[in-house]
């Protein structure tokens, strides 16, 4: 079996580097089209963005769901248009439908995430949700973006709450990366993984962990510091590349069930998956002590470690089954866990994350 890994063609970081998009579009097509979220529209191009931008790059506004819906209306658009290159602006969803849309249409495409809460800028995968925002399907896409450009004054003058999910998502990256390991399952770029993608993956982890708070403070106060950019660099290439070229388990599994639950939709991606990666450390055997700092680093930052953090206060063993059982249907990447694993041990998996989430908020815990 070959081992296989993949990247984005360029990848840029820094303050104001958003005021290079256009001689960095213009390397790859004469006639681009900028696919802008709400935000983006609103808030962020009127004070981020160059007048060269303004004047040299059209775009067109984002209607809020990766469907196929959505990606239909623009890829009629690019076609009719003549568009050579696509740029997609915004957050998860946004990105992810640019980067099918120029897939399909055979085209060059340049993400400017605005946030750093997933790994989706630089994976040559996008996710695929129903009109209702519920789970379809993962999607892919012939080759990475072409560039990668994160503008750090955008990313620190984003609400933390974002780059928190982000953290989240990256969080999952080396324990999806070492369960795929060890199991010598394929990973997102359909091989096993390199050396490469395991070590970013475990350093991706030790970054989280070493600078996460101090990321997360900066980013209140809306200034750049270097743990803000290792943060960046970690939520963004280093878990993106992580978790392609190294593979997915327990915890993307977990969040896909989880959105069956019109409870977890007001919650975001990196949120539910941080509590799939609590329920997969159960769920696998994990040792007490490395159960132990992930919890306390999730307390740390503000990760939810229990369900009521992610709006399943109430919620009934009958509707964690629903969950459990999506996350455990054909093809879902928690089968690239050692043994066969069941519904039922995923429902328990997550009662067991949750009532250890809730115990060590006792007052009287010493865990």
């Amino acid at each position: 079996m070959k081992k296989k890994a993949v990247f984005p063609g360029q990848y840029h970081q820094g303050q104001g580097i958003l005021s290079e998009l256009p001689e960095i579009t213009s390397i790859f097509g004469g006639n681009p089209l900028l696919l802008a979220s709400s935000s983006v529209k609103t808030k962020i191009l009127p004070v981020f963005g160059t007048d060269k931008i303004k004047s040299s790059i059209p775009n067109e506004l984002f209607r809020g769901q990766c469907c196929e819906d959505e990606i239909e209306r623009l890829t009629h658009i690019v076609t009719n248009k003549k568009i050579d290159v696509m740029i997609g602006m915004g957050g998860g969803k946004t990105i992810d439908t640019a980067k099918i849309v120029a897939d399909r249409a055979g085209i060059p495409v340049i993400i400017v995430p605005t946030i750093a809460s997933t790994d989706a800028p630089c994976s040559g995968c996008a996710v695929v949700y129903s009109n209702d925002d519920v789970f379809e399907s993962v999607q892919y896409q012939k080759r990475n973006p072409t560039a990668v450009v994160v503008d750090m004054n955008i990313i620190s003058h984003a609400p933390s709450r974002f780059l928190v999910s982000g953290m989240g998502d990256a969080l999952a990256t080396w324990f999806e990366a070492r369960s795929c390991e060890r199991t010598r399952s394929l990973n997102e770029c359909g091989g096993l993984s390199l050396m490469t993608g395991l070590h970013l993956a475990k350093l991706c982890y030790d970054i989280l962990l070493d600078q996460g708070l101090s990321a997360k403070i900066a980013n209140e106060a809306h200034i750049v510091t270097p743990a803000l950019e290792s943060i960046a660099e970690a939520n963004i290439l280093l878990s993106g590349v992580g978790f392609e070229s190294s593979g997915l388990a327990a915890a993307h599994a977990i969040h896909n069930g989880l959105t069956a639950l019109k409870e977890t939709h007001t919650f975001f991606h990196g949120e539910k998956v941080a509590f799939g990666v609590l329920a997969g450390l159960h769920l696998t055997g994990a040792e007490p002590k490395e159960i132990s700092q992930v919890y306390s680093f999730c307390e740390s930052i503000g990760l939810p470690t229990t369900l009521a953090e992610i709006g399943l206060e109430d919620v009934d063993t009958d509707s964690l089954f629903i969950a459990a059982s999506k996350a455990c249907e054909p093809g879902q990447s928690i089968h690239n866990e050692a043994g066969i694993i069941t519904p039922t041990m995923v429902m328990h998996s997550m009662i067991m994350a949750d009532a250890l989430g809730q115990a060590r908020k006792s007052p009287t815990c010493a865990l």
